[in-house]
């Protein structure tokens, strides 16, 4: 077998990767580029080698750049040159005894060189032919010889699944035209400083239903023939890259991959980027100088973080958590298959990205050391968080032996910013009047749980919560996974301070306890809290927490429960909690997925907001300890106030109302001010989209706009006795038209 040498074309060497057999071929010397669809010398040269090695499952060509053919492409070519090759062995024009000098040349050179070069194109022009010899068999010209052999070489390739896939296409072919093998044909493209595989040409028959950019990067979203699934395809800058740029990019990542970052480095991810990024600029300006490219600034900038993508970053990973419509990325194990992503808009996608086993490996490698948790036979389970550039995602790793094929990845997107509830009034997640009585809710610091299914929204929900807790608060969140938006809401002034335990999966950390840390923040002072997720043994500590805080202090956390009986079976009956301590739960919220009669799409609503009632021995449900103050109508994809809302029937409400000397007593006085609160959050989302200023849903303003309804409510309070929702209401509306018209002379 040759030896693998990049200085002479067409040199390859064979390799094995689990179960392939990759034959890889060197074209950096190559004047053209690799394409066995365009170019008939490269398909002619394959056939050779094919034939010489024998057996191959995939065929990549070397040029800078890898071009890969997949196992169904390599199949239809190993095919052809077997035959091709059996063709010549046999010597099958002269077992045929054909002799006539020029039938005899021009069948040679259709076998021995058209049908390696352009194997449809030899097809062809067999059966053309063989149409001719049967005119001439009508006529009476005779030449058994002929027919029996072109009708031989027609059979057997006939039988190939080159010739089987074409068929449709080969009425009128023009001899020498490539428009047909690019149908068939279509290389998976990875440049040599990257390990994830692209498919780079769009489906043939794929119907494109959207186009946009997220960067530098373009994304098309394209609808298949053969699927219900969509295809979600990104062409980012790497690959638009010129001979030059990669040939940079390439030197510069093999001088920054001898530098192997430490767990010190990790810690601050945001830190140790930068630091790459500036040592990266300046060797990349070095390297471009010392082969006298010139690069302008932008274009440095564009190569230094392509750079820092490969080296300490996570890739196309990073590019496709970068899209703020991307809900989720699975990858799966074995590798060989694509990344599948949830979109909002077009739900289960699959994606143009196929990554590689040295991909998952080095990103688990990454992940331990940014966690500090293992991830081994021992701890096959790894739950941690991710921060890039522009996202934040939670991730999930298994490995062996839970994961028998290696290493399978879950990342969960988290928006940039916090979500609000303002902006789940758009998104149709909840309506103003279930905004207005959570507001209310929130303000009588009440205890409440967010229970829902898997991507129900939970974690968003909690997160809103948050930006309606009054900033003179202090805050206590405890995680096991950073997910929640403490980092924003501290830029934006709140006293809040996070804590990370010990995941509920992983053994032998220094990690703390999730229940030692939540009685730890009963001694850290009057704060409220907010458990990310209950899971384990952290439940009894969060109702004591309950129990202690209820009358101070919001305390709140999300569960995995569909219902609230769910929650209190998964309480009680799953994590040990004694019934007596689940009623000093307040409300249970509800948010699970809804989907479409035909089960494509899915919308994220809140489905219920019940109240626990206090008044039960053994079992709510039977007891009436759960009473629906609100419950979503699928006919009007809404949710609906009780008629124990409607007239006054809540214990929750009754109690936050008694300690109000306005409300005591009042159901009428109470009720109008979570209905201020509602046309408050409605008007804010009617002047967004009037305006067309969708930032004054974002947190920062909609915190603003809290401190300023809390600000005017006291005001009036003095001014006249109580708080006049009318007039609240107008002050707040004239205080938000002045805050859109100074906006709108700003950004003029």
């Amino acid at each position: 077998m040759p030896l693998f040498n990049k200085r002479k074309p067409f040199s390859y060497e064979l390799t094995r990767e689990g179960e392939d057999v990759i034959v890889r071929i060197d074209l950096e010397q190559f004047p053209n580029i690799p394409s066995l669809e365009l170019n008939p010398m490269i398909m002619s040269r394959t056939m050779d080698i094919l034939a010489e090695v024998g057996n191959a499952t995939k065929l990549i060509f070397y040029q800078r750049r890898d071009y890969e053919y997949d196992y169904e492409q390599t199949l239809m070519l190993l095919e052809i040159a077997r035959l091709q090759n059996s063709f010549v062995k046999q010597k099958i024009i002269s077992y045929y005894n054909i002799k006539e000098p020029k039938e005899y040349a021009e069948l040679q050179n259709l076998i021995f060189n058209i049908l390696k070069s352009d194997p449809i194109g030899c097809y062809v022009k067999l059966k053309r032919i063989l149409r001719g010899e049967e005119i001439k068999l009508e006529k009476g010209i005779k030449n058994e010889k002929l027919l029996s052999l072109l009708k031989h070489l027609i059979d057997l390739l006939e039988k190939t699944r080159l010739i089987k896939s074409v068929k449709t296409y080969v009425a009128g072919y023009n001899i020498g035209d490539r428009s047909v093998y690019e149908k068939i044909f279509s290389s998976n493209i990875k440049p040599d400083f990257m390990f994830s595989k692209l498919m780079a040409s769009y489906p043939m028959e794929g119907e494109e239903l959207e186009n946009y950019s997220v960067g530098n990067t373009e994304v098309a979203i394209f609808s298949l023939p053969d699927t219900i699934q969509y295809l979600y395809h990104i062409t980012p800058p790497e690959f638009k890259l010129s001979e030059e740029k990669y040939e940079i990019l390439d030197q510069a990542k093999n001088i920054m991959a001898e530098h192997k970052p430490t767990r010190a480095e990790f810690i601050d991810p945001k830190r140790v980027r930068q630091v790459f990024f500036n040592v990266g600029r300046d060797l990349i300006e070095e390297l471009a100088s010392n082969k006298g490219y010139r690069f302008r600034e932008r274009e440095i900038d564009e190569l230094t973080n392509i750079l820092v993508r490969y080296t300490i970053g996570f890739g196309l990973i990073e590019i496709l958590l970068q899209d703020e419509k991307i809900q989720d990325i699975t990858i799966n194990s074995p590798t060989g298959t694509p990344i599948f992503i949830v979109h909002q808009d077009y739900t289960d996608c699959i994606t143009n990205i196929y990554p590689t086993e040295t991909d998952t490996e080095s990103w688990a490698s990454k992940l331990r050391m940014i966690s500090g948790r293992p991830l081994d036979e021992a701890n096959p389970i790894l739950d941690t968080g991710l921060e890039i550039p522009g996202a934040y995602a939670r991730v999930a790793v298994i490995t062996e032996p839970l994961n028998p094929f290696g290493l399978a990845y879950a990342f969960r997107r988290h928006r940039d910013m916090p979500w609000t509830l303002p902006l789940f009034i758009k998104n149709r997640m909840i309506d103003p009047l279930s905004a207005g009585l959570l507001s209310f809710i929130i303000d009588g610091s009440r205890t409440m749980l967010i229970a829902g299914t898997r991507s129900a929204g939970k974690t968003s929900l909690l997160g809103s919560i948050l930006t309606e807790i009054m900033r003179k608060y202090r805050i206590i969140t405890i995680e096991d996974t950073l997910e929640l938006p403490t980092s924003a809401l501290r830029k934006y002034g709140y006293n809040i301070q996070p804590m990370k335990v010990a995941s509920a999966l992983t053994k032998g950390t220094s990690e703390v306890p999730a229940d030692e840390g939540i009685r730890t923040t009963l001694r850290m002072g009057d704060s409220a809290l907010i458990v990310g997720e209950v899971r384990s043994l952290e439940a009894k500590a969060l109702y004591e927490a309950m129990r202690i805080g209820a009358m101070a202090n919001v305390v709140a956390g999300t569960i995995h429960g569909d219902s609230p009986y769910g929650v209190f079976d998964r309480v009680v009956n799953d994590l040990n909690v004694p019934k007596t301590s689940f009623k000093a739960t307040d409300l249970i919220v509800v948010a699970n997925p809804i989907r479409s009669s035909a089960g494509l799409h899915r919308w994220r609503r809140v489905t219920q907001i019940t109240e626990v009632r206090k008044q039960w021995i053994d079992d709510p449900l039977l007891e009436h300890g759960f009473v629906d103050l609100m419950k979503y109508d699928s006919g009007k994809d809404i949710l609906i106030p009780s008629a124990d809302l409607i007239n006054g029937e809540s214990d929750v409400l009754k109690a936050i109302a008694g300690n109000v000397k306005e409300w005591a007593g009042s159901w009428d006085a109470l009720w109008n001010n979570v209905m201020l609160r509602a046309n408050i959050k409605k008007l804010l989302v009617d002047y967004s989209i009037k305006a067309n200023m969708p930032k004054l849903l974002e947190a920062r303003f909609v915190i603003h706009s809290n401190d300023e309804f809390h600000r005017i409510s006291d005001k009036i309070s003095e001014e006249t006795g109580y708080t006049d929702p009318k007039r609240i209401l107008f002050d707040w509306e004239e205080w938000l038209k002045k805050k859109i018209k100074e906006r709108k002379i700003e950004v003029k």
